[in-house]
């Protein structure tokens, strides 16, 4: 989706979603870590996100969306394993999205991705992830993934 077709969208009240990946590996020590990475614009640091793609299920969408901003394959989950909210800011406008993010295994990690000029990228404790996460909703789902994924192995 656009931005011109998420903001058309947002005025006629109707939803607006997006699709994030949560990729995550279990340490030499064989503790969870979590790979954020920082958006494009601000800098923050967020999960590896995108829109819905046409002619592929959302965790799919999500598991393209780590691989292209995070450089990051695997195997991901077909059921999100919960959900965010956030204001994107467009050029004249925000405007209100959902994510549902999805848990992705990750498999492999290469060192030149599509966006590795763009973002940085980085794998850390939950707890450490949690403190760079401005976004609160954000926060507390990566602050519960780790009880929610051991309990899916």
């Amino acid at each position: 989706m656009r931005k011109k077709k998420a903001k058309t969208r947002a005025r006629k009240g109707k939803p607006i979603r997006q699709v994030a990946a949560l990729p995550y590996r279990r340490g030499a020590s064989g503790a969870m870590e979590f790979m954020i990475v920082t958006s494009r614009d601000t800098g923050r640091f967020i999960l590896p996100k995108g829109w819905p793609i046409k002619g592929m299920s959302d965790a799919d969408a999500a598991a393209e969306e780590a691989e292209q901003e995070a450089g990051v394959t695997g195997r991901v989950g077909k059921q999100p394993i919960g959900r965010y909210r956030y204001w994107k800011r467009l050029s004249d406008a925000f405007v209100p999205i959902t994510v549902s993010v999805f848990p992705l295994e990750v498999e492999a990690e290469v060192q030149a991705f599509r966006e590795q000029g763009q973002r940085k990228r980085g794998w850390l404790a939950p707890e450490e992830a949690g403190l760079l996460i401005d976004d609160p909703e954000l926060k507390s789902l990566i602050q519960d993934a780790e009880r929610l994924l051991v309990q899916e192995e």
